[in-house]
């Protein structure tokens, strides 16, 4: 789906969303949930990068406010983030703050360039096994990075998690109408200050910013020298910087059944973070954790949720930073736990799954999930993960599917003919072939010119009859070969609907 037409989709369209009290509400809490959660992150990963918490807490205000309007892909949350942090890590202490604002400047240039050439072209080789092992490893990042705020803490920081996480749960079972982390920051942040229970809070984590950012040119020099310190930063940064934010908004697509443009997000990343170096924080990129509040937790949909996140943060650390600096961050770890488990595909490892799952498949998804954990690098661990997946199916060599129709005599039935392999590298191309709200009320696809090679394919058959199905459409599968019709009955939608 074209970014505009995603703009005016009834679920993503901003105007809908102002139209509608009820979702306009839900948009602005999300946004203030996500605001709440990304205070104390955006602190840690500027002390991870060495530099003072402002430069984190400027960031991630002015990517969300201006990937809210540039991105590709509405309520996803762009904002400072741990792996842009450990990129730079050396770029700040060999050469100092001035440095990392240059070659964020020049990593968003990149970008807009890499968008531009259509690189979102490239994510269709990231196989869905990889994308599951992408997930399931930011998840247990997620959880490992919540442990440093529950060792050598007072014994009150447990009860503050266990009563968070029960009110996070327990409140959608009474009332969806706030979201139930919102509750839980406030309850246990009004109980702390209440009681004087003393406990870790934001306010420990470093100090708030007192002024607004400032837009400013770095104090570099602008010679070749300085060009050739931070090209190789700003290329990793690119790179790493679309890696995540493009995986991120292929994650917020299946989970909302809509479809970005990542190509425009390639080029709104790079806006974003051109802005940030002009502003004076750091590179950054999609958050999968914050997006998750965002999406699944709190329901946003829109542009709006992220634009209020951003705003939302400014205000929070500027004017209200007495108020954010006494919670308690037993309850945004309470949060970020309930995030890590939510995210996590818990079917993946199922031993149903396991058994039914192509092996080849599974080390992929295990080869990402242990690379991400040990290097603590998305990208390294998609590297991998992608590698693996390409000597699992070397003997797997296809060109590329082949789609042709045609009409029946009494135009009641459009027959489709797929020529071609369909596996990872196909299955976008595949989905994409098909006039879904021109074909008559029957459609038949004949795949005996095919062969259907992995999930990814089966799940591509499933998103095409499930897209008929919104145009009342029935759909008829021929053709398929024993091997393909024995991976589609293990692993198609009516197969775990039957379960």
């Amino acid at each position: 789906m074209p970014d505009r037409a995603l703009d005016h989709h009834p679920e993503t369209s901003v105007r809908a969303a102002l139209r509608s009290p009820r979702r306009l509400v839900a948009e602005l809490l999300a946004g203030l949930v996500v605001a709440l959660a990304l205070i104390p992150e955006a602190i840690s990963f500027s002390l991870i990068a060495g530099v003072d918490p402002r430069v984190g807490l400027f960031a991630s205000f002015t990517m969300a406010v201006s990937i809210a309007i540039t991105g590709g892909r509405p309520a996803m949350i762009s904002a400072a983030t741990g792996a842009m942090a450990l990129v730079v890590v050396d770029l700040v202490h060999d050469h100092g703050v001035q440095y990392l604002l240059a070659a964020t400047i020049l990593a968003g240039t990149i970008q807009v360039a890499l968008g531009a050439l259509g690189i979102a072209r490239v994510m269709r080789f990231v196989p869905r096994s990889v994308m599951t092992g992408f997930v399931n490893a930011l998840a247990i990042l997620i959880f490992l990075a919540q442990l440093p705020y529950l060792v050598d803490v007072p014994i009150a920081v447990y009860g503050l998690v266990a009563a968070g996480l029960a009110i996070i749960y327990g409140v959608p079972r009474l009332t969806r109408a706030i979201p139930s982390p919102l509750v839980a920051i406030i309850v246990l942040t009004t109980f702390t200050v209440v009681a004087g229970i003393g406990v870790p809070t934001v306010g420990d984590q470093g100090a708030l910013p007192d002024a607004l950012p400032v837009l400013g040119i770095p104090n570099v020099p602008w010679t070749i020298d300085t060009l050739l310190v931070i090209l190789p930063f700003s290329i990793t940064l690119a790179a790493v910087g679309l890696l995540e934010s493009l995986l991120t908004a292929r994650l917020v697509d299946d989970i909302t059944e809509t479809d970005s443009d990542g190509n425009r997000e390639s080029r709104g990343q790079g806006i974003a973070n051109l802005v940030t170096g002009l502003f004076g924080g750091m590179a950054g990129c999609a958050m999968i954790g914050q997006t998750m509040i965002n999406v699944k937790v709190s329901g946003a949909r829109t542009r709006i949720s992220t634009f209020a996140a951003g705003s939302f943060l400014l205000v929070l650390v500027l004017a209200l930073a007495s108020l954010v600096a006494v919670i308690p961050m037993g309850a945004l770890v309470a949060v970020m736990i309930l995030v890590s488990v939510s995210t996590f595909d818990w079917h993946s490892i199922a031993p149903r799954t396991l058994r039914r799952m192509p092996r080849g498949e599974t080390a992929v998804m295990a080869a990402t999930v242990v690379a991400t954990v040990a290097t603590h690098n998305l990208a390294i661990g998609v590297g991998v993960g992608v590698v693996t997946a390409m000597v699992v199916f070397a003997r797997r060599v296809a060109h590329l599917v082949e789609v042709t129709s045609v009409l029946t005599p009494d135009g009641g039935t459009r027959v489709y003919s797929v020529v071609g392999e369909l596996f990872f590298a196909s299955d976008r191309e595949l989905i994409t072939a098909f006039d879904y709200a021109g074909d008559p009320p029957r459609v038949v696809i004949d795949l005996t010119n095919a062969h259907v090679w992995d999930t990814s394919a089966v799940a591509a058959l499933d998103a095409i009859e499930t897209r008929y199905a919104s145009h009342a459409t029935v759909v008829e599968i021929i053709g398929l070969d024993d091997r393909s019709g024995e991976l589609r009955d293990r692993h198609g939608a009516g197969r775990l609907l039957a379960h």
